[in-house]
């Protein structure tokens, strides 16, 4: 689905529409980070995260004045000369968010992030998460196996069948922001949750 709306794979029927306009097929539009950072071990973190605006046809020079003002809002800032092999793994996701924020700010595709993170860090990096969105404004499209990341996390879940999936069922989060740890025991994440295990296949 994901390769989808990227426009790396053309779909069997249907199309893809973003602000009216049909990018089926077309590739650029959005950005999608995948599980792995995919970060290059030979770049410091700053020319890792500048790698979409190059692509782009920007110079260097303009490639660092974009991306510099973002190293404080996403937590990376002093890591601008580090390499990858010198962050923690919550880092590292940090800065291969702040690069595909930066191929395209408003729509993003987010394919298991946080899923090769220990519970302790993928918990401070759903928290950061929820920060960082109140800064940015983007449309996120996140894919998860954990239902409760899921609530936490969404103001939609659409939940698939197994394969050949289809969307079984969309649930509405109803769950006021800012979200904190009280969230996890409120009456209306639970119910959420056990209307979502009563739907799995």
């Amino acid at each position: 689905m994901f390769d989808i709306i990227a426009g790396l794979e053309k779909p069997d029927f249907g199309f893809v529409k973003i602000g009216g306009k049909d990018f089926t097929g077309k590739t650029g539009r959005v950005s999608y980070m995948h599980q792995k950072d995919l970060l290059f071990p030979w770049y410091s973190i700053l020319k890792n995260v500048c790698l979409p605006l190059l692509v782009k046809g920007r110079s260097l020079k303009e490639a660092r004045e974009t991306a510099m003002p973002y190293f404080q809002t996403f937590g990376l800032d002093g890591f601008e000369k580090k390499y990858p092999a010198q962050l923690s793994g919550g880092m590292r996701q940090r800065a291969a968010l702040l690069r595909t924020f930066l191929f395209a700010d408003d729509i993003m595709l987010l394919d298991e992030p946080f899923g090769s993170l220990d519970a302790i860090t993928r918990h401070k990096m759903q928290m950061w998460l929820l920060e960082i969105l109140e800064k940015i404004k983007a449309s996120i499209l996140f894919i998860t196996h954990d239902i409760d990341e899921a609530i936490f996390l969404s103001d939609r879940i659409y939940l698939l069948s197994k394969r050949p999936a289809v969307v079984k069922k969309i649930f509405d989060v109803k769950i006021s922001r800012p979200r904190d740890n009280k969230v996890f025991v409120s009456p209306e994440f639970i119910k959420i949750k056990e209307e979502i295990m009563n739907n799995l296949d």
